[in-house]
Formats: C-alpha cells, structure tokens, sequence
C-alpha cells in the first residue's frame, strides 16, 4: 500500500485546559498526551503524510516539542493555530509550516486552514474546507469539515474517513422542484 495522507488538528498537548473545556476523556494531560501519541502511531506510518491543522502543543519548550515530534509517525505539516507558540512553528521537525494551504488529496481539492471559513475558494467547485479550532462544537457549511480530535476520537483521518463522516444527501422530487434529503441510519 502506498503512502496515505492524515489530518488532525486542535491536539493541544500539554494543555490541561482541554480536559475540562472540551469535557476530553482523560484523567490527566499526560493520559491524554500518551493515548494520543498511541492513536496517531496506531494509524500514521512513517512515509504517511500528516497535515495538522494547528493548535498542536501549548505549554511544551522547543526541546519537548521536538523531541514529541521525532516520536509520532509521518512527515508533518503544520497550518498554524491560534495556539501555537514559537516553540512548536519553528520546529525543525515539520516538512512544511504555513497559515494557509490548497491541494489536492485522493482526488478531493481541499482548503486547510486552523479555521473555518465562511466561504473559501472553489466553494462552488467542489472544493472542501478544512479546519479545526471549533473542537466539533460549529455547525459546518456544506462541503466544511471540522478534522480535530475531538470530533474523531482523538486520532488522525484520512480524506475518506472525513468525507463518510457526513451521511449521505439524496435527491428528491417534492412538487416539482428538487429538494436535498439527509438519509439517516436506522436508530438515530
């Protein structure tokens, strides 16, 4: 199998805030550190390609930040978060550190920045927003993917994990005219 390529955002290791803030299921900041290095070892192989969204490690010196970053798997992108001190962008560990990026991944031209946009470019086209910052807790526009751990149990996705990640939408006529229909699975 060839390389793969992840997203993540909002890891904020070292935070203890986000154990209460956004209600994370640890008992201590380095539970949670150490059960998110083993989720991200779990699926990131070495030649896979992660891009995290920001917000990666808050309270952390530079030593410690790169010393996490020769740990977990991949080659790393960093689009800068809000929360990202000069001791996590200015690590030599990162292939790439950018506010903003477009690409293409598996086919889906995507738009990644810490943020979620209102509108962003090639909305219209099919191309897909990418973000973290919410911690799952903004309502997405169509085509708006929030890609923290919060939302995806603390481990990183490929594109096809965040894409199934929305049911289905499935055209109906309704009298005359075409309405979007959101299926739901049975039990929800």
């Amino acid at each position: 199998m060839g390389m793969a390529t992840y997203f993540t955002s909002d890891t904020h290791f070292g935070d203890h805030r986000t154990l209460f803030m956004y209600r994370r299921p640890f008992g201590s900041v380095a539970e949670m550190d150490a059960a998110m290095v083993e989720r991200w070892n779990t699926v990131v192989g070495p030649e896979d390609e992660v891009w995290h969204l920001g917000d990666f490690a808050v309270r952390y010196s530079a030593e410690r930040t790169s010393d996490l970053l020769r740990r977990l798997n991949g080659i790393k992108h960093l689009v800068v978060g809000n929360n990202d001190p000069a001791t996590t962008t200015e690590a030599r560990e990162w292939e790439s550190v950018q506010h903003y990026r477009e690409l293409v991944v598996d086919d889906v031209p995507v738009v990644l920045c810490h943020y979620a946009f209102r509108s962003w470019n090639g909305m219209y086209r099919g191309r897909l927003n990418l973000h973290g910052h919410s911690h799952g807790r903004l309502s997405s526009l169509k085509g708006q993917y929030d890609v923290g751990v919060d939302v995806f149990a603390f481990t990183p996705v490929t594109m096809a994990e965040i894409v199934a990640s929305r049911p289905p939408k499935r055209r109906a006529k309704k009298a005359g005219a075409e309405a979007a229909v959101t299926v739901s699975k049975p039990g929800r």
